[in-house]
């Protein structure tokens, strides 16, 4: 298989990369050159953003094209129609973030949509990411397959949201666990994304899939206790009620990464049905595995977290949660 991989070189795209490359496919990865491609690779450089930003794929054909992008709907637009004749299906990495807010627990691909335009300049993200499927849609039809993904977590995350409970349970003494313990997460590591990703495509899959794992596969317990485990820090979990994080102004998501509290308007994106994706070979990875895996990328790293400058740094300052346990 011949695959261009459009970006390649952080979290999702690089971790599509390394999949393809380990099945001993001939990859091409077009790249702004701010971060260098994983090794084994045919690199190009260009920026959709920029009037000439394609002409490095001017020439070529390939089996496969994966595209991550979340900005301009445009920018997907120009790309799908400059490879409609030279490439065999389209892979456009979408979010769950599509579908109208608040979305219902339990939501499947058939939900309402946000409204997206493949013709829009960039808007708001959701929106961004409709547009892009639209545009992908409109040049490659049933042979566009569209990734909608949940909170994706695991090696090379930028985001910040799992590396920050990582090096918090590392820097040990009491740790502000948002309860309940019990609570069920919906996430995806980025390996399994990046395995079901090809798998599909080279099954000839096109259409929409929610893509993350099945509701329950891991609880907040299981999670912190796994970060716990995977640190070998000494940090003691004391778990926070909801309603005493929602007294204290601390915010879901943001400032307490991962947790949504039950009940929430935004609850449903731990609860959405992906048993489409199930049935069609996704295999999600244990919690310590995505734990101890992460771990060790950031040991590498120096404990660092490398952050999306289009993302806020997640996660609570010290004081907020010396508040929030009452020390």
């Amino acid at each position: 298989m011949k695959l261009l991989m459009l970006g390649g070189t952080e979290f999702v795209g690089r971790a599509i990369t390394e999949d393809a490359l380990a099945r001993g496919w001939e990859v091409t990865v077009f790249h702004r050159g701010h971060h260098a491609p994983p090794p084994g690779v045919h690199a190009v450089h260009g920026d959709r953003a920029s009037t000439e930003g394609l002409a490095a794929l001017a020439d070529g054909a390939w089996d496969l094209v994966v595209d991550t992008w979340s900005g301009a709907p445009t920018a997907v637009r120009d790309t799908a129609r400059l490879l409609a004749d030279r490439v065999g299906r389209y892979v456009y990495i979408s979010s769950r973030s599509v579908y109208a807010y608040p979305a219902p627990a339990g939501l499947d691909e058939d939900g309402p949509l946000v409204e997206g335009s493949p013709d829009a300049e960039s808007t708001a993200y959701a929106e961004d990411k409709r547009g892009g499927e639209l545009a992908a849609l409109d040049a490659f039809g049933d042979r566009a397959l569209l990734v909608r993904a949940g909170l994706i977590i695991g090696p090379y995350e930028n985001v910040g949201r799992l590396p920050w409970w990582l090096n918090r349970a590392a820097r040990g003494g009491p740790m502000a666990a948002p309860g309940p313990r019990g609570l069920q997460l919906q996430y995806i590591d980025v390996r399994d994304l990046a395995a079901w990703t090809l798998d599909a495509a080279e099954a000839g899959r096109g259409g929409a899939y929610n893509l993350v794992s099945p509701v329950g596969h891991a609880t907040m317990g299981e999670l912190l206790e796994a970060c716990l485990a995977a640190t070998g820090g000494d940090a003691e979990l004391r778990w926070i009620d909801p309603a005493a994080i929602e007294e204290a102004g601390v915010q879901p998501w943001t400032e307490l990464p991962i947790w949504l509290p039950e009940g929430g308007e935004l609850h449903a994106y731990m609860s959405g049905d992906v048993s489409k994706a199930v049935e069609a070979g996704l295999v999600c990875r244990p919690v310590a595995e995505t734990a101890v895996d992460t771990w060790a990328w950031l040991q590498s790293l120096g404990g660092v977290v490398p952050q999306r400058p289009d993302r806020t740094a997640k996660g609570m300052s010290p004081e907020q949660e010396a508040a929030l346990l009452g020390l």
